[in-house]
């Protein structure tokens, strides 16, 4: 995703200003924004010749020539969503905007479709027991288990690889013959595994203590037993722009309660709420952390994710969450493989 700043204009801007920022953006596009960062408009090269054509000259605005109603992805949109709205419209650049329809980048559609290997690498914790699924894992790790045909962890893989991460890291315990076995070295899959072996149980940031000197930029941390199609470069993207240190997907649960739930003061009943819906958001158990970070680790004993946020939210820059739109289910029972196999071909093989 690329930066706006070169050609970013307002309705008050003119023609020649415009034309000015297509070319020095060299991306035959310009976006127009209210003074909130806002998308009002986008304007093209052909935009302004067929303006020029008309009755207006340079020193006219752009206000009555922008096309109001861009195609745009939102930042958690997935790179084969991005894709598929450009491609069908013949669109080479999308703007990209965050929730409160903010623009924070642009993307170009070339770039997408090139194949690019990103040098942040990917630690993928698959050494738990799975005690939830047995008997299936009495035999099988459970990011072995199969959904759509193929290994959990492979489809993991596989989503990182597509956005050029693969660079990849496995930590594991739990019958790590079977992952090693299966996976290699990563070439037949198109990517680069190395393995960290836990000895013993050490909680998903205690494990990255084996992992010291192997880090220079920021690196994604993922459980393996996640299954998602989030944008992983964005996550990244989100991580870099807002110079965080260390930086936690979360996911919006929501939970009914299955009463009326009473308000009162004092003994008085004051209202009465059928049914109300709780919203939070939870750990999506995918992270990004930044190699200063490994040195509040402790060594080589037990130290979960959670209590390493815990620590960092007291520190003098504490950590930030990245809200996680897209599919996303955590498989760690029965009910949830099953989901997770029941979903898997409208999700990931439309």
């Amino acid at each position: 995703m690329k930066s706006i700043d070169k050609i970013k204009l307002t309705t008050g801007s003119t023609i020649k200003e415009a034309m000015k920022a297509i070319d020095v953006g060299a991306m035959k596009i310009a976006l127009v924004v209210d003074k909130d960062e806002r998308l009002l408009g986008v304007l093209t090269d052909g935009d302004i010749r067929r303006a020029l054509l008309g009755d207006m000259s340079f020193d006219s605005t752009v206000e009555s020539i922008v096309q109001k109603n861009p195609l745009v992805c939102y930042i958690n949109d997935s790179r084969e969503d991005i894709l598929a709205k450009a491609v069908g419209k013949k669109i080479y650049h999308m703007p990209i905007l965050d929730m409160k329809d903010r623009v924070v980048g642009i993307e170009d559609i070339d770039s997408l479709l090139e194949s690019r290997n990103r040098v942040n690498r990917v630690v993928l914790m698959v050494g738990g027991l799975g005690s939830r699924l047995r008997p299936l894992t009495e035999d099988t790790p459970k990011p072995m288990l199969k959904v759509g045909n193929k290994p959990i962890l492979e489809t993991i893989i596989n989503n990182f690889k597509q956005y050029g991460f693969k660079d990849i890291i496995l930590s594991v315990n739990y019958k790590a013959d079977i992952v090693k076995s299966h996976f290699g070295d990563g070439s037949r899959f198109g990517v680069n595994i190395e393995y960290v072996y836990e000895d013993k149980r050490m909680g998903t940031a205690g494990a990255l203590s084996l992992m010291s000197g192997k880090f220079d930029e920021p690196f994604f941390v993922m459980n393996g037993d996640l299954l998602t199609n989030v944008n992983f470069e964005h996550f990244l993207n989100f991580h870099m722009e807002n110079d965080s240190r260390a930086t936690m997907a979360v996911r919006e649960y929501e939970y009914q309660v299955p009463y009326g739930v009473i308000n009162q003061e004092e003994g008085a009943i004051t209202s009465i709420v059928e049914k109300p819906i709780q919203r939070f958001y939870v750990n999506a158990g995918i992270y990004i952390l930044d190699p200063c970070i490994l040195k509040k680790i402790p060594y080589n004993i037990f130290y979960d994710m959670p209590t390493l946020f815990e620590d960092l939210i007291k520190s003098e820059k504490p950590p930030i969450s990245f809200p996680v739109h897209e599919y996303w289910l955590d498989i760690g029972q029965m009910n949830e493989l099953k989901q997770a196999r029941d979903e898997y071909a409208t999700i990931f093989e439309e």
